[in-house]
């Protein structure tokens, strides 16, 4: 299997035409979950204090103004037309692995670089936090146009695993619950936060920091999967594990506890999504990248 390049990265921006992370509702069907608002942009952004005129909605009187100036005075806002594109990648050693067409690395990086040129081809600024778990996150301020979206593919190229390895090694950071760590603090209220990621982490701290994340912004989650963790190995005897950490294992015996843990994982992640109101998008391994997320993103045809 190939790893991704940063030039196959960057052709993306070809596949990402006519695409939208403002899809109409119609267009997520394939969608866990709910999602609250899709309203582009931060919403309204505060510009001036004007003295109240009638008409005016008494919702928007500045009241402190009022009070100093002793007559009624209201705050103008302004539509913001752009708003940041967080992309939290978490790419673990435990990703450098594959049963189908591609390792569940190559599947994320497509993911993000698609997602990537959309939001800049639609007029946001895109950002990054990438962590390997190797080391601490790397951060990318949101930035507009190339400007944003190239550094941040060059970063998911370089970070990508290049050996197997367990998902969060002793000694070392977990890669989600840093990098949505590492997020909070930069994020604005109403910024677009897409998590990449297999959950295999999915403990309560990243289920509290998803919560926290997604309170004041729009929070989605890309769930990348293999058959293989589906449905267990195959009948007959097998070697697994790491290089150096290898045993045999039966196929037909392992698989109901296999299964069991995987449909475990898999409500826990579902049930996540419902409570929070998070879209999940599942991409798998066997998918056609980046035509399966492709599909999702099409802007919708309104009628005239």
């Amino acid at each position: 299997m190939k790893l991704p390049e940063l030039i196959d990265l960057v052709v993306l921006r070809g596949a990402a035409r006519g695409l939208s992370l403002h899809a109409h509702r119609p267009a997520l069907a394939q969608l866990y979950g709910g999602h609250r608002s899709a309203q582009r942009g931060r919403g309204l952004e505060f510009e001036e204090v004007r003295p109240y005129a009638a008409g005016d909605d008494a919702r928007t009187i500045d009241w402190r103004v009022t009070a100093r100036r002793g007559k009624p005075h209201t705050k103008l806002f302004r539509e913001e037309r752009e708003r940041p594109v967080w992309l939290v990648a978490d790419l673990h050693p435990g990703l450098f692995f594959g049963s189908r067409r591609q390792f569940k690395s190559a599947v994320l990086l497509q993911a993000a670089a698609l997602l990537g040129w959309v939001a800049v081809l639609g007029g946001d600024r895109v950002g990054a936090v990438i962590a390997d778990g190797s080391a601490a996150p790397r951060i990318l301020p949101p930035r507009n146009r190339e400007a944003g979206v190239l550094p941040i593919l060059q970063t998911l190229a370089e970070c990508q695993p290049r050996a197997p390895g367990v998902p969060n090694p002793d000694g070392l950071p977990a890669g989600l619950p840093t990098a949505l760590t590492t997020l909070r603090p930069l994020l604005q209220p109403g910024s677009l936060v897409l998590v990449l990621s297999d959950f295999s982490a999915l403990d309560t701290e990243v289920q509290n920091l998803l919560a926290g994340v997604s309170t004041h912004n729009d929070c989605r989650l890309l769930w990348i999967t293999d058959p293989l963790e589906r449905s267990g190995l195959p009948s007959g005897t097998h070697r697994v594990g790491l290089p150096e950490r290898l045993w045999w294992l039966d196929g037909q015996g392992s698989r109901p506890a296999w299964q069991t843990a995987w449909r475990q994982r898999e409500q826990t992640l579902t049930d996540l999504s419902t409570r929070l109101s998070l879209p999940l998008v599942r991409l798998d391994t066997a998918d056609t990248m980046p035509d399966a997320l492709a599909a999702l993103l099409k802007e919708p045809r309104w009628a005239a």
